[in-house]
């Protein structure tokens, strides 16, 4: 590092240049990749569609919510390329027809992000099979399904896979008890595909998200000294963005930055969880 005189008599120090500087930056883009996101006319699955939309990624959005959907996809489409697809993710013979679509409509699949899910707040011994029916046949499911269907099309592109997790598989938190088996469950195959996925060049990689989704914030009005208690257990002690904090951590990883890592699971809730 060299350090020189200023003619104002202060030192300046200046950067050392690195080779191949400009390539570094442009590996965390996502110019040209494909994306399929479940989930995303709402919540943090949306604020990862804006994220890749803006890194340059062409994203197709999937949602049961037509209406939402339509108008995500109006809001997004600003920013670059996006469709959306209206599917029920619990109509499970239906959903390989997204990555379809996908291919028909932008040539080939680069990333596949399973972001959607939904589940009944229960105590355990109040949850019956249909309750945790409901949050297996909107996550765990439809995560398995698709990527199933999606693995052919991202061995050619030596793609990967982003699926969510939750905190609450690794602190059991009360009243979780379905939501967080269907979490667990996808973070489980999720290892086994990187294991069999891995000689073909496909990442698998789990995100654990703690973020200003619509649902949280219903949640800070209607009980807001439990959601105080919560940020104050977040060691930044603020609640993360859906689109520059979850958003942008899904970025690096389905970037070629990353392109060295999987198997993983990311906590990206402000040092929530403690997982060791």
């Amino acid at each position: 590092m060299a350090v020189r005189g200023s003619t104002d008599g202060q030192s300046s120090i200046r950067r050392p240049k690195f080779k191949n500087e400009e390539k570094r930056h442009s590996a965390m883009e996502l110019n040209g990749k494909v994306a399929i996101i479940t989930g995303a006319a709402r919540g943090v699955a949306k604020g990862v569609a804006a994220a890749f939309v803006k890194a340059g990624a062409n994203v197709v959005i999937v949602d049961r919510d037509q209406e939402l959907g339509q108008k995500a996809e109006a809001q997004l489409g600003e920013h670059g390329n996006v469709a959306f697809v209206a599917m029920d993710l619990c109509r499970h013979e239906e959903l390989p027809a997204i990555i379809d679509l996908a291919i028909g409509r932008f040539g080939k699949l680069d990333v596949l992000v399973n972001a959607a899910q939904a589940s009944r707040q229960l105590r355990l011994d109040e949850t019956s099979v249909e309750d945790a029916r409901i949050a297996f046949d909107t996550g765990f499911w439809p995560t398995f399904i698709l990527m199933k269907a999606a693995y052919p099309y991202l061995v050619k592109t030596r793609g990967s896979v982003i699926n969510f997790g939750s905190g609450v598989g690794f602190t059991g938190a009360p009243t979780q008890a379905s939501y967080a088996a269907a979490k667990e469950a996808i973070r489980a195959i999720s290892k086994v595909a990187t294991n069999e996925w891995g000689p073909d060049g496909v990442r698998v990689n789990v995100i654990c998200p703690f973020a200003n989704s619509e649902g949280v914030q219903a949640w800070a009005e209607y009980d807001p000294q439990g959601y105080a208690r919560q940020i104050d257990n977040v060691a930044l002690r603020r609640i993360g963005d859906c689109e520059t904090d979850i958003g942008a951590a899904a970025v690096f990883l389905a970037s070629d930055a990353a392109s060295y890592i999987t198997g993983q699971t990311l906590m990206v809730d402000g040092g929530q969880t403690k997982t060791n």
